[in-house]
């Protein structure tokens, strides 16, 4: 009589796969949300050196006179929507506008968002101290609102 060999796998043989499969699961998951964790890091130092530029860029275009002046003024932006909407070229005869941003970033790490950009962002008043940052007439510069550490071991409040 022949016999016939079994085909196939023993529940302990799937027991001990399923469990392989789960501790390289298990390996593998730190390491993808650290590694998301580094891309929204990445976006935030990018997004904070394109609005710093852009608030630069206004307030050089200020110091040469190509934007109106007035008295009390620190020649930094009103608002950031301003480096988006353009201000009027005083050097130009046609009345052109100067454009400092084509959009504002949204801050990677703030958790609204239905919020507008613009608002995503904490804003320090030039007059204001740089250990206290508020709001006030102008924008001299901006900081994440997030409370979180940074992997560096710094807040991303004073990245």
């Amino acid at each position: 009589m022949k016999r016939r060999t079994a085909s196939g796998f023993t529940l302990i043989e799937m027991v001990i796969t399923v469990a392989i499969v789960a501790l390289l699961a298990g390996a593998v998951l730190p390491s993808l949300r650290l590694a998301a964790t580094r891309a929204r890091e990445a976006e935030l130092r990018a997004d904070l050196r394109e609005l710093r530029r852009a608030i630069d860029a206004y307030k050089r275009a200020w110091d040469e006179g190509r934007i109106a002046k007035s008295i009390g003024e620190s020649g930094y932006p009103p608002t950031l929507e301003a480096l988006v909407e353009g201000v009027k070229d005083r050097t130009s005869a046609r009345g052109d506008k100067i454009y400092f941003l084509r959009r504002i970033p949204r801050d990677p790490f703030y958790p609204d968002a239905s919020v507008p950009p613009a608002a995503s962002w904490g804003k320090r008043s030039y007059r204001s101290p740089p250990d206290d940052p508020q709001e006030g007439d102008d924008v001299f510069d901006v900081y994440a609102l997030s409370d979180a550490t940074g992997l560096n071991g710094i807040p991303y409040r004073k990245w």
